[in-house]
């Protein structure tokens, strides 16, 4: 019924520390881990949507016996309209890793110019 991703129209029925409860149609139910509402640090999933709220998510997994999905709000309009944001930092920690030596180098040249 549903494929991975997919962008699903959901209303928002729980919460737990570690996600988001919502109901997507008659028959399923998802779940939005913590790990899948922000690529940065989530203090309080209750920051990110209300009881109630109709939101959209993306479909990362799907239980079709438990009629239960594995749902995403990273990096799209959840609120909105369900479409990737176009601003998304889809790189995560890559640019880091790639200055990382070119900055060590230079802050080592730094310091045995001044000793």
């Amino acid at each position: 019924m549903f494929k991975v991703g997919d962008t699903v129209k959901c209303i928002v029925t729980g919460f737990k520390e570690y996600g988001i409860f919502v109901k997507v149609n008659e028959e399923y139910n998802g779940l939005i881990h913590i790990s899948e509402i922000s690529s940065s640090f989530v203090h309080n999933v209750t920051d990110y949507a209300e009881l109630g709220e109709e939101i959209y998510a993306k479909v990362i997994g799907e239980d079709k016996e438990a009629k239960h999905l594995k749902l995403s709000i990273k990096d799209i309009n959840y609120k909105l309209d369900g479409k990737e944001k176009e601003e998304s930092n889809k790189d995560g920690f890559l640019p880091l890793q790639k200055h990382l030596n070119i900055w060590i180098n230079e802050k080592l040249k730094e310091i045995n110019k001044h000793s």
